[in-house]
Parts: C-alpha cells; sequence; structure tokens
C-alpha cells in the first residue's frame, strides 16, 4: 500500500484568504502521488476551514500553468505553484492559488514547539 504523502499549501489568492480562514497555512495528506498519470491530487486537509458558509475538508490541487505536473513540486526549493478547487454540489470548483510542498515529520514537529 502507498503511504501518505504530506503536504502543505499556502494559499496565495484569494488575497484575504488568511482573514477569511484563519490561516493561509494548510496541512493535509494524499495519496494521488503514487500514480504519476494522476494530473491533480485530492489533499485531505487535517484541518479544514469554511468558505462560504461551507466546511472544506479536500482540496482538489492542479498544476497552475499549461504543460506542467504536480510532481515537479519534489524538486522546487520553496514549492510549487498550483490551482486549488473544493468540492459543493458534486462538482470542483477552482478557486484558489497557491504553493504546495511536501511536508517533512519534522516540520510536525516544529509547528508543535512553535506554539
Amino acid at each position: 500500500m502507498t503511504g501518505h504523502l504530506k503536504v502543505r499549501i499556502r494559499v496565495t489568492e484569494p488575497w484575504d484568504f488568511e482573514r477569511l480562514a484563519g490561516s493561509a497555512e494548510l496541512t493535509g495528506w494524499t495519496v494521488d502521488h503514487a500514480d504519476r498519470d494522476n494530473e491533480e491530487w485530492e489533499v485531505h486537509l487535517d484541518h479544514g476551514f469554511e468558505h462560504h458558509e461551507r466546511h472544506v475538508g479536500r482540496l482538489l490541487a492542479g498544476p497552475r500553468y499549461v504543460g506542467e505536473h504536480l510532481s515537479r513540486m519534489f524538486d522546487a526549493v520553496t514549492g510549487f505553484p498550483v490551482r486549488l478547487a473544493y468540492r459543493q454540489d458534486g462538482a470542483w470548483h477552482y478557486a484558489f492559488t497557491g504553493m504546495i510542498a511536501q511536508r517533512h515529520d519534522d516540520d510536525d514537529h516544529q509547528d508543535e514547539t512553535a506554539q
């Protein structure tokens, strides 16, 4: 069985996302990275957020630019540009952009000690 890939997402658009959701930093995991043919990854958030009076617990991350592939995230230094969709009424709606990066176990420990 494929292990979960832990990710960190920093939402950059809309510009007031942090005010609306409480934080611009989201953490979660995906298993979609295991299949190289997946052009988009469904990310299950560790802690969701409210958007238009609905709870969002999953995001669909896709490359922001045509011709790119999410696997390039592993080569990026600070993150890889993505467009992000949330699920509503049985369909994905793209509403956000941001940067995605792999989250390592030591990141979890740093988050706990920083509080």
